[in-house]
C-alpha cells in the first residue's frame, strides 16, 4: 500500500515537473524562430507576401473579467512588430497593408475543443493601401487558398481595434483618389452628442442653399420615432479626414468613428459619422454599423443636398432627373452584398426648389439591373421647379446645375436632351401625387398624380394625370430610351376644363359657363422636347366654348403670338368667343389646320397654314368674317409668319388666296367637325353648348361665298 503511494506521488511529481519546465520553456521560447514558418504559412493563405519584419512575443496574463475557471488560467497574449502584407503584382504601391504592431489575446480552454478565440485584434498605426484598375481588379480581394482537407480548427475574431492610421484609395472605376487620416480624439465623445451636432450641420448647411423653410422641413422627417437608427451606447473615439477627388470631382470630408469594431454580434452596433462635399453634392451620415463581416447592418440618418439630383448618379448609381437646389433627410438601412444589396431610405422629407417632397423608396441592385421602388408625395409644387425635367429652366439655371446645353436665344422648345443613356443602368417603379401645383400667375392646378416605370431604358407615364380648373386632364405617356433616338408615344384628353376657375384673375370670366375640352394623340422620335415636336405626327383637337378673350389676358398667359394676333384685330377690348374649335393633324413636326375657328360675337376668325415644329416656323393666314353691321376694326386678313420666339403678325398686302385652289369641300370639314362634335357631347353643362350650333352648321353645304350676317353665325367655307 506504501508502495502505490510512493508510485502515484512520484508520478504527479514528474507530471508537474513536466508542467513547470513546459512553462519555463514556453515563458523562455523565442518566438521570433517560428516567424518564418509563420510568414510562409500565412503568404500562402491569403495569396501574397506576408511578413513580420519586427519581434514576436507571448505574454501570460490572466483575464479577471472571465469567471470561472476561465480566470484562473492564464491567456497568452500575442505581439507582432512591423507587419507587412504585400499588394498584386499589379498594383502601384508594394504593401497592401503594414502594422507598426498587431497583438491579440487567445483564449486557452476553447483550444481543448480545436477552437481559436480571439476576443479582439488591435492594429497599431495601421496604413492601407487600397487600389482597383481599370480591369476591376482590387487590391482588397483576397482569395483564401482552399485546404486539401478540412480543418479540425475553427477560428472565433469577434472585433477588430485601431488606433491613428491612414487609408489611401485609387479607384479607377469611380475616378476616385483619396487620402484619409485617422486620429483620436481627445475624450470619448457620447452617441447622442454627434446625433445632435450632425443634425444641427446638416439642416444648417441645406438651410444656407434653400431658405430657412427647408431647416424646418428636413426637422420633421426627425419626428418619426420610427425612421431612427438604432441607439447605441458605444461613444465615439477617433476622428478621420478625407481629401481628394471622386468622380473626377474635388472631394472632402471628415467623421468620426468608434475604437472597436464588432465583426458578428449584432448587439454591439458600431458608431459611424460623416460629412462629405463631392463637387456640390453634400452627402452627411450618422448612426451605427452591426455585422461588418456580412455586411448586414448599416443603419443611418442620411441627408443629401445639391444643385440638381441627377448629380447623385455617378456617387449612387441612382437615376434620377435634372432638378433645382434640393436637400432632403430620412432614415437609411442597408444589407450589403455585391451584386445583391439592399438599401431603403424611409420616410425622407426635403425640398425641390421651392417644392416639398416626402416619400419612402428602395434601392436593390440583385437582378438584371438595379431597380428603385416606391412612393413620394407633395404638398405644394411650384410649376417652376419642374422646369429642369424638361430642359425648359433659364440659361443661367442651367449654367448652375452644372448643364453644358444651353438654351438657343432663337429658341422656344427645349433642346436639352434627356440623359436617355443612364434610363437604361436601373428600372424603376415608382408613384408620386402632389396635391397642389402654384406658378406666379395663377393656374387653378390643383393636383397630379403618376406611376412611373421604368423597364431596361423604356419609361412609362400611366397614368398621368392632373386636376386642372375643375377638371381632369389624363394621360399616357411611354418614352422609350432604349432606342437611338428615343421614341415617344403621348396620348393626352383633357375634360371639363372650367374656364372661370382657368382664368380666376380675368373678370370677363367670372359668371362664364363655358369648358374647354380636347384630346391630344403623337408619336414622336428625339431626344429632347424640342426633337419630340419637331418629329411628331398625329393628331391635335380642342374645343372652349362661351368664353372670353383678349389681348391682356394672353400677355398674361404667356401666349406670345396670340396676343399679337388679338391684339391687331380688335385692340384693347374683350371679346365674348361662342366658341372656338381646332383640329390639327401632325406629320414629321408640320401641324396643319384642318379646322382652326373663333365664333365671336364681332366675327368668326378662321386660320387655316401650318405650324413646323422642327424649325418652330409659323405660316397662318387670318381671316376675319364681321358679323353684319358691327363696327369691326379689321376686315383685311391677317398673315401669322417669322417664329414662336419672334412672330411676324401683319395685314395681307393683297386679296387672300385660297388655299388648295377654291372653297372648301364639304367632304373635307365633315371628318374634323364630327370629331369635334364628339367633344362637345363631353360637356356635363344643363345649358346648350354653343359650340354644337356652330359646328352643325359647319356640316352644312359648303359656299363659295361668306355667309351672310345672321344671329348664329355659318362658319365659312374658303379658306
Amino acid at each position: 500500500m506504501r508502495r502505490g503511494w510512493k508510485v502515484l506521488s512520484w508520478i504527479v511529481g514528474v507530471l508537474l515537473a513536466l508542467i513547470v519546465v513546459l512553462l519555463v520553456v514556453i515563458a523562455t521560447f523565442d518566438w521570433n524562430r517560428l516567424k518564418p514558418t509563420i510568414n510562409a504559412q500565412v503568404s500562402q493563405a491569403i495569396g501574397r507576401p506576408f511578413a513580420i519584419h519586427g519581434d514576436l512575443s507571448v505574454h501570460w496574463r490572466r483575464d479577471t473579467e472571465e469567471g470561472g475557471l476561465a480566470a484562473l488560467v492564464p491567456w497568452p497574449q500575442f505581439v507582432a512588430q512591423n507587419i507587412t502584407i504585400a499588394n498584386p503584382a499589379w498594383a502601384k504601391q508594394s504593401n497592401f497593408a503594414q502594422f507598426d504592431a498587431l497583438r491579440f489575446r487567445v483564449a486557452p480552454l476553447p483550444l481543448i475543443v480545436h477552437r481559436i478565440d480571439i476576443p479582439v485584434v488591435f492594429l497599431t498605426r495601421p496604413t492601407i493601401d487600397l487600389e482597383r484598375d481599370a480591369q476591376g481588379r482590387a487590391s482588397w480581394d483576397i482569395n483564401l487558398a482552399s485546404a486539401a482537407a478540412p480543418s479540425a480548427w475553427r477560428l472565433n475574431l469577434h472585433a477588430v481595434g485601431f488606433d491613428r492610421g491612414h487609408i489611401s484609395l485609387d479607384d479607377a472605376i469611380n475616378k476616385a483618389e483619396l487620402q484619409i487620416a485617422v486620429e483620436p480624439l481627445q475624450r470619448a465623445i457620447p452617441y447622442d452628442e454627434i446625433v445632435a451636432q450632425q443634425s444641427a450641420d446638416a439642416r444648417e448647411q441645406a438651410s444656407k442653399k434653400l431658405g430657412e423653410a427647408t431647416r424646418k422641413e428636413l426637422a420633421k422627417a426627425a419626428t418619426d420615432s420610427t425612421a431612427q437608427p438604432i441607439h447605441t451606447q458605444a461613444t465615439y473615439q477617433f476622428a478621420w479626414q478625407a481629401n481628394g477627388h471622386y468622380q473626377g470631382a474635388p472631394a472632402q470630408g471628415s467623421g468620426k468613428t468608434g475604437a472597436v469594431l464588432a465583426l458578428e454580434q449584432t448587439d454591439q452596433p458600431f458608431p459611424v459619422q460623416a460629412d462629405m462635399h463631392i463637387g456640390d453634392n453634400h452627402i452627411a451620415l450618422v448612426g451605427t454599423l452591426t455585422d461588418p463581416l456580412h455586411l448586414a447592418g448599416l443603419d443611418v440618418r442620411l441627408w443629401f443636398s445639391g444643385s440638381s439630383m441627377a448629380k447623385l448618379y455617378p456617387l449612387t448609381g441612382v437615376t434620377l432627373p435634372d432638378t433645382p437646389p434640393y436637400a432632403t433627410e430620412g432614415h437609411l438601412s442597408a444589407r450589403l452584398q455585391r451584386g445583391d444589396s439592399h438599401f431603403s431610405y424611409e420616410n425622407f422629407r426635403g425640398r425641390v426648389g421651392g417644392s416639398d417632397i416626402a416619400g419612402s423608396v428602395v434601392f436593390d441592385t440583385g437582378g438584371a439591373r438595379p431597380k428603385l421602388s416606391g412612393q413620394m408625395t407633395s404638398q405644394l409644387v411650384r410649376l417652376v421647379d419642374l422646369a429642369p425635367l424638361i430642359g425648359a429652366d433659364s440659361n443661367t439655371e442651367k449654367q448652375q446645375r452644372g448643364d453644358a446645353t444651353l438654351q438657343p436665344t432663337d429658341k422656344v422648345l427645349p433642346v436639352e436632351p434627356f440623359r436617355t443613356d443612364r434610363w437604361q443602368a436601373m428600372d424603376a417603379d415608382l408613384t408620386f401625387s402632389a396635391a397642389r401645383i402654384a406658378r406666379e400667375a395663377a393656374l387653378p392646378l390643383d393636383a397630379v398624380s403618376t406611376h412611373i416605370v421604368m423597364d431596361d431604358g423604356v419609361m412609362h407615364l400611366d397614368p398621368l394625370a392632373f386636376d386642372l380648373a375643375g377638371g381632369k386632364v389624363n394621360g399616357d405617356v411611354r418614352l422609350d430610351g432604349s432606342k437611338a433616338p428615343m421614341r415617344g408615344v403621348i396620348k393626352l384628353n383633357a375634360r371639363h376644363l372650367k374656364l372661370k376657375q382657368l382664368f380666376p384673375t380675368f373678370e370677363p370670366m367670372h359668371t362664364s359657363l363655358g369648358e374647354i375640352n380636347g384630346d391630344t394623340a403623337l408619336d414622336a422620335r428625339g431626344n429632347s422636347i424640342s426633337e419630340l415636336l419637331g418629329t411628331a405626327t398625329g393628331e391635335v383637337k380642342l374645343l372652349m366654348n362661351d368664353g372670353a378673350i383678349s389681348k391682356t389676358l394672353l400677355e398674361t398667359a404667356g401666349l406670345n403670338v396670340g396676343n399679337i394676333v388679338i391684339g391687331k384685330l380688335f385692340g384693347d377690348k374683350t371679346v365674348k368667343i361662342n366658341c372656338a374649335a381646332s383640329d390639327l393633324t401632325a406629320v414629321n413636326g408640320l401641324f396643319q389646320t384642318r379646322l382652326f375657328v373663333f365664333d365671336t360675337e364681332d366675327a368668326v376668325i378662321k386660320i387655316d397654314g401650318t405650324i413646323n415644329f422642327a424649325n418652330e416656323h409659323l405660316d397662318l393666314d387670318v381671316r376675319p368674317d364681321s358679323r353684319g353691321m358691327r363696327i369691326f376694326s379689321l376686315r383685311s386678313p391677317l398673315y401669322v409668319k417669322g417664329t414662336l420666339k419672334n412672330p411676324d403678325v401683319g395685314v395681307q398686302p393683297g386679296p387672300l388666296i385660297l388655299r388648295g385652289g377654291g372653297a372648301v369641300a364639304l367632304g373635307v370639314l365633315a371628318t374634323p367637325v364630327a370629331a369635334l362634335l364628339a367633344l362637345v357631347a363631353t360637356s356635363e353643362q344643363d345649358e346648350p353648348n354653343t359650340c354644337a350650333t356652330v359646328l352643325k352648321q359647319m356640316r352644312g353645304p359648303s359656299k363659295s361665298q361668306p355667309v351672310p350676317a345672321a344671329p348664329i353665325p355659318k362658319a365659312a367655307t374658303s379658306q
